[in-house]
């Protein structure tokens, strides 16, 4: 089922081509399942991602994001790891991870915060007045439109 082709959908929209490859990035089957988190909608525009990094500190850890693409990271210092010690039972993973998400155009990251192994990341809808709903006026003159304004 990888081969799903998406073109019917297309035929009635316009500029919705790239969710074709959104489509095909969430049918990989190797997709990170470790470390757990959440993607939490708090709000109408507010969002918070919730990453389970058991055993990082915060200097292990780093946040970047760059073209849309938000990336987690965490990387365990060496100097933690003890040579001498045998685990009977090893349930905490404190290996390397890299976790990416994809944002949409409007979203902007607020903050980030790490608190008893839980990174928190907030996350907010922030869209610009040009893209927000708007009555479009008709005319007589369809090739021009004439914005509309208000005496004060």
């Amino acid at each position: 089922m990888s081969n799903m082709s998406l073109t019917p959908l297309f035929r009635r929209s316009i500029g919705f081509d790239r969710f074709n490859d959104l489509f095909d990035y969430a049918m990989q089957s190797d997709t990170p399942n470790y470390p757990p988190y959440n993607i939490e909608k708090i709000a109408d525009n507010n969002y918070r991602i919730v990453v389970a990094a058991a055993g990082f500190s915060e200097e292990e850890l780093s946040i970047h994001l760059e073209n849309l693409v938000l990336s987690i990271s965490g990387k365990p210092s060496e100097q933690n790891k003890e040579t001498n010690t045998e685990f009977l039972h090893k349930g905490i993973a404190r290996r390397a991870f890299k976790l990416s998400l994809r944002l949409d155009e409007h979203i902007e990251v607020q903050n980030a915060n790490y608190e008893n192994g839980l990174l928190t990341i907030a996350l907010e809808r922030i869209i610009p007045e040009e893209k927000l709903p708007r009555q479009i006026p008709i005319g007589k003159n369809v090739n021009r439109l004439e914005s509309v304004t208000v005496d004060a």
